[in-house]
């Protein structure tokens, strides 16, 4: 049989258990509470990898390992930024945003929160928290759809716009059914494929080499890849590399506490005692994926340059984790490992279609229809799943960017108008509905002035988040919060910390325990 037939067998069969866990999640289902946030109560080992595989792209197998393979390990700085960013915001983001969004009306999205934290009732905070979210999440989307037409091409030799089609539909499939279980459910399963194959290629590829001593010293004087004479400066952090590109790939780290498709894990947790197994599961599977993405670069140096085999992508070299997977593996092994480049599109798009979703019935909808049906509430988030993925799929259809540079204004995007609003409302009494609004709309706009003409300067969000934190800050202090608002702040302070202690308590009973107390 071809080698096609086995990845197409390999594809199908994943497919195939991505729609079963949509199904079962779906039986699941009863409320809309539960498809939009699972009722909190997922798993603290769910939550770890399923924050993980929606925050990590095709970039982790395909950009990152390319990038390594061609620039050396100058290329660095955003991992480690990534890194830093990935547990910071699961030490003091998890635990505190998991307690306050029920201590504040029980807010189930991100926009409700801030409304609810700030009790802004003009709902110009939640309309302009749910507008930023679409926006950029759109962008965000038609990124995962280009990943899935290129991928179907270096795949199949197809036609992209197909790929895009099939990559598109079966994750709208899924996240329709199931909603946020099935979401998080399937993160798991494709968390899970990306962990090993990014564990089995490089360790396979190293046994293929002749010289697995060499993996540390090949690449500096040997020819390889895009370096005839290779690349004597492979191993130095800061060869070639400015200060400001230093700064803004590390700044990518920053991006977390406002990343809305990650945060809303937190949110989903059965108590705040539980982010401590979510991040160590979480930051596990982060480092191992990581290690294994470097390892697959450095391993690739040797193998391509001592082999006759020849990278598929001779631009951007961003295909060396598929080829070593096609050259060392029978085609079906091939193609299982092959799928976690599917996993990381569709881990990520599923989450941001749910996402955007739900600021478009929770957030814009519900202003207007206070009290409308559980049934009612189910058909309108799953038609919105449905409408943004045909936007994003027409915004693929030509794409003007690179799958990086859609990724990087919309991570941008939310890290500057959700991140310092974010960081403030858990740990800052004084923000008030004025301040948070600026703060957004600051950091928002920024981005997308930023992006557009200076982009070659800095990173777009590390001026947009200073700025947007100047912003809401001295809005904030030129204005005063609601009346009660502090109060609740210290209600949720209380709760998070008795939870926290007391790691055995439920919810229920840690808010009792803190009203007492």
């Amino acid at each position: 049989m071809s080698e096609n037939f086995w990845l197409v067998l390999a594809i199908v069969l994943y497919f195939g258990v991505m729609v079963a866990i949509g199904f079962y999640s779906w039986l699941q289902t009863k409320k809309y509470d539960d498809y939009v946030l699972a009722d909190r109560g997922l798993h603290p080992m769910v939550a770890g990898l399923s924050a993980g595989a929606s925050d990590m792209s095709g970039w982790l197998l395909m950009g990152l390992p390319g990038a390594l393979f061609v620039s050396g390990m100058s290329e660095l700085w955003i991992v480690i930024g990534l890194f830093i960013g990935t547990w910071a915001n699961w030490k003091w983001v998890a635990p505190r945003l998991r307690a306050y969004t029920e201590v504040a009306n029980d807010s189930i999205t991100l926009p409700s929160f801030f409304e609810n934290r700030t009790q802004d009732t003009s709902r110009v905070l939640r309309v302009a928290a749910a507008v930023i979210i679409i926006f950029f999440f759109t962008f965000y989307v038609s990124s995962g759809m280009v990943s899935g037409g290129r991928y179907y091409e270096s795949t199949f030799g197809g036609d992209y716009m197909t790929g895009m089609l099939i990559v598109g539909s079966i994750t709208v499939i899924y996240t329709f059914i199931g909603g946020f279980l099935a979401v998080s459910y399937t993160d798991v399963v494709q968390g899970a494929l990306m962990f090993l194959a990014l564990i089995i290629v490089p360790i396979m590829a190293l046994f293929a080499v002749d010289d697995p001593g060499s993996l540390f010293s090949y690449a500096t004087s040997n020819p390889y890849g895009p370096w005839p004479e290779g690349n004597p400066t492979y191993f130095n952090m800061v060869a070639g590399v400015s200060v400001a590109t230093i700064v803004g790939n590390l700044a990518w780290g920053l991006g977390y506490f406002g990343q809305p498709h990650i945060v809303t894990r937190f949110m989903a947790l059965r108590s705040p005692a539980e982010a401590k197994a979510g991040r160590r599961t979480g930051m596990i599977w982060v480092a191992i994926c990581y290690l294994g993405a470097i390892f697959t670069a450095l391993v690739s140096t040797v193998y391509f340059g001592t082999t006759q085999a020849s990278v598929t992508d001779q631009t951007g070299f961003e295909t060396i984790f598929l080829d070593l997977a096609r050259l060392l593996f029978h085609p079906l092994v091939a193609g299982i490992i092959l799928t976690a480049v599917l996993a990381a599109i569709m881990s990520t798009m599923s989450s941001q279609l749910l996402i955007t979703s739900s600021a478009l019935i929770e957030d814009l909808y519900r202003i207007f229809n206070k009290t409308p049906s559980q049934t009612t509430l189910l058909v309108l988030s799953r038609t919105m799943v449905v409408v943004v993925a045909v936007v994003a799929m027409l915004m693929a259809f030509n794409p003007s960017d690179t799958i990086l540079g859609l990724v990087g204004f919309a991570w941008a995007g939310f890290g500057a108008a959700f991140g310092p609003v974010v960081l403030a409302a858990l740990y800052w009494k004084r923000l008030s509905a004025p301040g948070a609004i600026a703060g957004m709309i600051v950091g928002a706009v920024t981005v997308f002035i930023w992006g557009t003409f200076y982009g070659d300067i800095i990173y777009e969000l590390v001026p947009g988040f200073v700025l947007a934190t100047i912003a809401m800050v001295a809005v904030s202090l030129m204005t005063k919060p609601k009346p009660g608002v502090e109060a609740e702040f210290d209600r949720a302070v209380a709760v998070t910390d008795y939870a926290m202690a007391h790691p055995e308590a439920t919810f229920a009973q840690s808010m009792e325990q803190a009203e007492k107390s």
